[in-house]
C-alpha cells in the first residue's frame, strides 16, 4: 500500500500557497526560508500523532525527515510505514496539511473510479468474518503478511463488535513480495478455520497446508481478472472499491455509503 490514509486532495488550499512560490515574494523573507520559518522532526511527529489518533494513518507510520518542499511556502514531511514510503506537506503557518503536490505538467485526464460487479464475486468460496445472514456484505482482498491488512483485520473485528448487520467476505490473496504468505493462505483456505485465520493475521506460525493450492490460485486469478494488484482492497455491494487501510469507525461509515 502506497498512501497513508489521507484520501481527499484539497486543491483549493494550494492556490494561495502557490502564489508565494517565489521566495523573494514572501513578506520578510531574506531569501533563505529557513531563517524565517522553523520546523523540526518533533513538530512533524506531533502532527502525525494527531493523524494516528484520528485513524487517518496507520499506527506504524514514522517521520523520516522534514525539509523544504519543491513548491514554495511548504514543508515536506517524509514518512514510512508498512514497508512503504510517502509524504505529506504542511504550510509555513503549520495550520494546513496537504496530501499531494500536483505539478501542472503532470495533470492528465482522470480515470473513472473502479467499480466491480459484486454479484459476480464467488462469496461461497470466501472466508467469512461475521454473520453469514448479515444484511450488508463487504468483500476484502487481503494478505496475512501485509502490515496494513493485519491492522485492517483487527479493525474489521471491531466493526463486528458494534454491528450485526455486516459480514466481511475475505478473499485471501498472497502478494508475490511476501514469500511466506502463500503457504499461510493455503493452510487457512484448506480448513477455513477462524483460529487459523487469526493466527495468520497476528503473525503466529501456521501448520503446513492439508490440501492442494487450487483455492489460492483461484483467488489470485480472480484478483488479476478484477485488476486488483494490492492489498487490502475492500469492495462494497454497490461495487465501489476502497483501497488501503481504514480504522473501524471510518470503515463502518464507508460501508453505509457515508
Amino acid at each position: 500500500m502506497n498512501k497513508f490514509g489521507l484520501v481527499v486532495i484539497s486543491i483549493l488550499l494550494l492556490f494561495p500557497l502557490l502564489a508565494k512560490a517565489s521566495v523573494s515574494d514572501h513578506p520578510g523573507c531574506s531569501g533563505n526560508c529557513m531563517e524565517c520559518h522553523k520546523i523540526d522532526k518533533k513538530d512533524a511527529e506531533a502532527v502525525i500523532k494527531k493523524l494516528k489518533e484520528a485513524g487517518s494513518v496507520p499506527p506504524d507510520v514514522e517521520v523520516l525527515d522534514v525539509k523544504l518542499a519543491p513548491a514554495g511556502g511548504l514543508w515536506q514531511i517524509d514518512l514510512q510505514g508498512g514497508g512503504n514510503k510517502g509524504m505529506l506537506y504542511m504550510d509555513f503557518s503549520k495550520k494546513f496539511l496537504i496530501p499531494q503536490i500536483i505539478p501542472v505538467d503532470a495533470i492528465k485526464k482522470s480515470e473513472p473510479q473502479k467499480n466491480i460487479d459484486f454479484s459476480k464475486l464467488p462469496l461461497k468460496d470466501a472466508v467469512v468474518l461475521g454473520p453469514k445472514n448479515a444484511k450488508k456484505k463487504v468483500a476484502v482482498f487481503t494478505d496475512p503478511d501485509c502490515p496494513y491488512c493485519r491492522r485492517l483485520h483487527e479493525e474489521m473485528k471491531i466493526v463486528l463488535t458494534k454491528r450485526s448487520d455486516v459480514a466481511f467476505y475475505l478473499f485471501l490473496f498472497p502478494l508475490d513480495m511476501h514469500k511466506d504468505s502463500y503457504k499461510k493462505v493455503q493452510a487457512v483456505l484448506c480448513e477455513k478455520s477462524q483460529t487459523l485465520l487469526d493466527d495468520a493475521f497476528t503473525g503466529k506460525s501456521v501448520a503446513e497446508p492439508k490440501c492442494s493450492n487450487e483455492h489460492v490460485e483461484q483467488n489470485k486469478a480472480l484478483a488479476k481478472q478484477l485488476e486488483i494488484n494490492g492489498t487490502p482492497t475492500v469492495i462494497r455491494e454497490d461495487g465501489v472499491v476502497l483501497g488501503g487501510f481504514r480504522a473501524a469507525d471510518p470503515l463502518s461509515a464507508w460501508i453505509d455509503g457515508k
